[in-house]
């Protein structure tokens, strides 16, 4: 017996393009008009190795009875009734509605096993109405963006989970250590971009990644206007690269060009899932540089910087010291920023720079168990108790980390907006060395009320 999936949720949240997503098609009709779905729709997924049956559903609403919405929303309650697994979906941009709680109540009624999803998580503007679905009762929610692909490998794992269904292991062919073709093939590709100051080799380091001369280069500085993908494969592994026009102060662009090649950059940026930030090694670390890498981290993205013309520096073990003093004060934010020295010309130290951004994409995309996560807490606050502000102590009491991509956690305790920077500081610095994560960001939000997991006490 095939299990069957149904999404659902109120009008406009992104079903028809969650169930597209997982369905590999173009089926559903996807618009920012709301109800444009009105039929149950079925389609065919794959889980984990295991064939799914998936069914879009019209969006629930409160409507008078007879009415077309009211006739929308009853094949809606057949195809819960129908399902072996609800996802109930919200808007995470628009925040928990009314109409979400009500239809809650509804899914939970059900007793069907359910998933919530907090879908449009790509940007900061989500984060409020990500943690306020912990109130609608469904559990803990997935982060993802259907439009962009973002958290579905977590969507799939809780999935399976609710499904008691565990993932088909891939079979392995011969002995060997490393990862096949076969294995990687259907992976969706590693989205890597190239980012630096202007002439500093991002179109010379891309041509050497490919093998050939795909980009124009040369010593004149903005030869790149746009953002250029190119397709290559590292021990079976796909890779995306996006070559990037440079980036200078912005009181130094002035051209409508390089002001649309900024942007381009910048979204670039915003798009990818592991940054390189390349430097030039005859100019070394300038304040362009730290403020490109700060945006990188501001944006949420793994961080990897490479050492280019390596070759032309004499004194190699006093520079890199130097310059992994200056990363570490100018990029503080993010410790343990792998530095590549490489020579893009004579390619050169690029086997070293795709293990360093296989690496950060794997840090980037770390889960720490939340029973792990909590022991460490434990130790966190013995070791350094949380103030007192005005004599009365603050309490932690529970953590859990809703996504990754970077790695975010949310800390649920007393007096949120009482928790001084520092100790916030402590703890995000004892959460990168307990679960070992270099060179990615860190979010950390803190959240009133107590442990949302917790069995609520009886009164009486």
């Amino acid at each position: 017996m095939i299990p069957k999936i149904a999404i659902v949720g109120r009008p406009n949240v992104g079903k028809s393009t969650l169930f597209n997503r997982l369905t590999g098609s173009r089926a559903a009709l996807v618009s920012d008009l709301p109800g444009l779905t009105r039929d149950r729709k079925e389609g065919e997924a794959e889980l984990g190795g295991h064939p799914i049956k998936i069914i879009d559903t019209a969006g629930l609403e409160v409507a008078a009875k007879g009415s077309i919405a009211d006739r929308m929303r009853q094949q809606t309650e057949a195809a819960i009734e129908l399902a072996d697994l609800v996802l109930f979906v919200i808007d995470a941009r628009d925040g928990v509605t009314a109409t979400d709680e009500t239809f809650a109540r509804t899914v939970r009624a059900s007793g069907r096993p359910v998933v919530l999803i907090a879908n449009k998580c790509e940007g900061r503007t989500s984060d409020e109405g990500f943690y306020e679905a912990f109130k609608l009762g469904l559990g803990e929610p997935v982060a993802i963006s259907a439009e962009h692909g973002l958290g579905l490998s977590d969507l799939e794992r809780d999935a399976l989970a609710a499904l008691g269904l565990k993932p088909k292991q891939r079979p392995r062919k011969g002995d060997s250590s490393e990862e096949s073709e076969e294995e990687h093939e259907g992976e969706r590709p590693l989205r890597v971009a190239i980012v630096g100051r202007p002439n500093a080799g991002k179109s010379t380091l891309v041509n050497a990644l490919i093998g050939e001369d795909r980009m124009i280069t040369g010593p004149e500085p903005g030869l790149t206007r746009d953002s250029v993908a190119s397709d290559i494969s590292w021990q079976g592994r796909p890779i995306r690269l996006f070559d990037t026009a440079g980036l200078r102060r912005k009181a130094k662009v002035t051209e409508l060009a390089e002001k649309l090649s900024t942007s381009d950059t910048i979204r670039a940026i915003r798009f990818a899932e592991v940054v390189v930030l390349l430097l030039d090694a005859e100019r070394g670390l300038e304040h362009q540089d730290l403020t490109i890498g700060d945006l990188v981290t501001q944006e949420g993205r793994a961080l990897v910087i490479a050492l280019n013309k390596w070759d032309r520096v004499e004194e190699k073990q006093s520079y890199l010291k130097e310059l992994h003093r200056k990363v570490a004060e100018g990029l503080a934010q993010v410790p343990g920023v792998s530095v590549v020295p490489i020579s893009a010309a004579s390619e050169k130290g690029l086997d070293k720079l795709l293990r360093a951004i296989v690496s950060a994409a794997e840090v980037w995309n770390r889960r720490v168990p939340t029973p792990e996560l909590n022991r460490w807490l434990a130790e966190a606050l013995a070791r350094h108790a949380p103030p007192a502000p005005s004599g009365r102590r603050l309490k932690i009491r529970y953590m859990t980390q809703p996504s990754t991509r970077p790695p975010t956690f949310v800390a649920f305790c007393s007096r949120p907006d009482a928790l001084p920077k520092p100790y916030q500081k402590y703890l995000t610095n004892s959460l990168r060395a307990a679960f070992d994560l270099p060179g990615v960001p860190i979010r950390l939000n803190l959240r009133g009320g107590d442990n949302p997991f917790a069995p609520k006490r009886r009164r009486g």
